[in-house]
């Protein structure tokens, strides 16, 4: 049993057929339309395939960079039948997702010689960021791990009740101050905690407004001036949630994020209630950024890491 089988098992495998039911649907019923009929990959098919992944929301630019690809093989390969479409086509859709080079946060396991990790977790109010904290740190303590909570989102009285209440539900401590407090002195003493308490990993909430992007900006670099101040090279990992659920709109809110700070993995949420699951692919590709973390449901379970290759045999319902 390799890598892959021992992280997805049939289980998780299951939840997500599940989660990515409704972009299934939608997109393999076009994709279906495309091919009957036919025994070679025509302009014709290659127009109803291209209209099937941007119906998906795998993007404009994304769709014709893996068209291109696919015609370029046809071209090259002289004959390649509809049967052969599925197989070149997985193999394409994964090329467009950008790897994970350190490979870290596998199986919620953590690097050597860093600790405690620190993740500063970003994103706009409303995409589950909070949640989507609460659920890494269930999942962490789930694999062993020390699990220290910072609730530095002080301009939301309501961020820091939810927060408080994943911190009892998942049995973690947290760190908060009062509504209003400067976010960068509870990052800072979350930072100094999780070091005294010998924690092994410290997720950090922070605000989410994007109103007014300069003061974001200001506001995070603070918080990294802060952290690194007792840690020189945290925070380890800077986590953009995203709601797979507003589509494009989830394209802006990364573009936003990345030019504030540096991004540097996604966690993208909601992927059971879309049949827009493409999405997953237009925003690792056009910011070139690993997606770590998918959500697929409610319970903490659900949030899964994410591995390409699943992923995308997963929407082509490939059982393994």
């Amino acid at each position: 049993m390799g890598f892959f089988d021992r992280l997805f098992g049939s289980k998780e495998k299951e939840q997500l057929d599940k989660g990515l039911e409704k972009t299934k649907e939608g997109f393999f019923s076009k994709i279906s339309k495309a091919i009957a009929g036919k025994s070679t990959i025509d302009d014709e098919v290659l127009d109803q395939l291209e209209e099937a992944l941007i119906t998906a929301d795998v993007g404009v630019d994304t769709t014709l960079e893996i068209i291109e690809r696919i015609q370029k093989r046809v071209s090259k390969d002289k004959y390649v039948g509809t049967a052969e479409l599925n197989d070149i086509l997985q193999a394409e859709m994964q090329s467009v997702l950008v790897d994970d080079e350190e490979d870290t946060l596998k199986q919620f396991q953590l690097p050597e010689g860093k600790k405690p990790f620190v993740i500063l977790v970003v994103g706009v109010n409303g995409v589950g960021k909070t949640t989507t904290i609460g659920k890494l740190a269930t999942n962490f303590k789930a694999a062993g791990k020390k699990v220290m909570l910072g609730a530095a989102d002080t301009f939301r009285a309501a961020a820091v009740d939810q927060l408080t209440i994943w911190s009892e539900r998942a049995g973690v401590p947290i760190v908060k101050k009062e509504m209003g407090s400067d976010p960068a002195s509870v990052a800072f003493d979350t930072v100094n905690s999780a070091i005294a308490k010998d924690m092994d990993i410290v997720l950090i909430d922070t605000a989410g407004r994007l109103h007014n992007k300069a003061h974001l900006m200001e506001e995070l670099s603070k918080i990294r001036r802060v952290i690194q101040k007792v840690i020189p090279d945290a925070p380890h990992e800077t986590l953009l949630v995203l709601d797979g659920t507003t589509g494009q709109n989830a394209i802006e809110q990364a573009k936003h994020f990345s030019t504030a700070t540096d991004v540097s993995a996604l966690a993208i949420t909601k992927l059971d209630g879309t049949a827009k699951g493409g999405i997953v692919l237009a925003i690792s590709n056009q910011f070139k950024i690993p997606v770590k973390f998918i959500g697929v449901g409610e319970k903490a379970e659900d949030l899964m890491v994410f591995d390409k290759k699943v992923f995308v045999e997963r929407l082509f319902n490939i059982h393994r």
